[in-house]
């Protein structure tokens, strides 16, 4: 009986280690870095209509994903925050600050350059979602990685295709990775994945 019950945690074990896997391996491939990079480029080829749409994408991308990604990394190397993820809640408030002077920039960039109305969109939409986002996490541990994979179907079905809702496939992955990691509650990831559906009603004052 005890070999059974050795066994039996093993087996346990061993499984609960092979869905940590897993879920790591979601939440790094589709982080937000990774999801507005795609996403925002295939923004700016919608708003444009066609390729001369990409440059205006990469700015996007750039100002809302790949800059406060960098930013993270450089602190993490500094020994601020143990990796990219910053659990501690207490500790996101310049994360969210960072991300709000780069979209701020961005769209700026944008109206100066004449961009294409949905990028410029996109962008003014994200910069309200990370409002939302900093005020949230001032009392409670919102899900950002869900925010954003959310915001970026939900951006893509206005200035794109509805057929783009095939793509919450990813975002539940994400949802359930988050909570899988004990990174979050699935309230926390629920509250998240609403909040940047919502960003798609930037797009009523369009």
């Amino acid at each position: 009986m005890s070999g059974t019950h050795r066994t039996h945690r093993t087996t346990t074990a061993d499984r609960a280690d092979r869905t940590t896997a897993v879920a790591r391996t979601v939440t790094d491939i589709l982080q937000p870095r990774n999801t507005l990079l795609v996403g925002m480029l295939a923004v700016g080829v919608a708003s444009a209509g066609d390729w001369t749409g990409l440059p205006w994408g990469f700015l996007g991308a750039l100002c809302a994903g790949l800059v406060p990604a960098g930013y993270i990394e450089w602190e993490r190397r500094r020994g601020t925050w143990g990796d990219r993820h910053v659990v501690d809640r207490t500790q996101r408030a310049p994360i969210f600050l960072v991300i709000l002077g780069s979209l701020g920039t961005g769209a700026l960039i944008m109206v100066l350059g004449n961009a294409p109305a949905g990028i410029l969109t996109a962008m003014i939409s994200l910069w309200a979602m990370t409002i939302v986002l900093l005020a949230v996490n001032t009392v409670w541990k919102i899900s950002v990685d869900a925010s954003v994979a959310s915001a970026v179907v939900a951006l893509l079905c206005v200035v794109h295709s509805p057929w783009w809702l095939a793509a919450g496939v990813p975002t539940l992955a994400v949802c359930w990775s988050r909570v899988a990691l004990r990174y979050h509650s699935v309230a926390q990831t629920v509250a998240g994945a609403s909040l940047g559906a919502a960003t798609a009603a930037g797009f009523l004052f369009d």
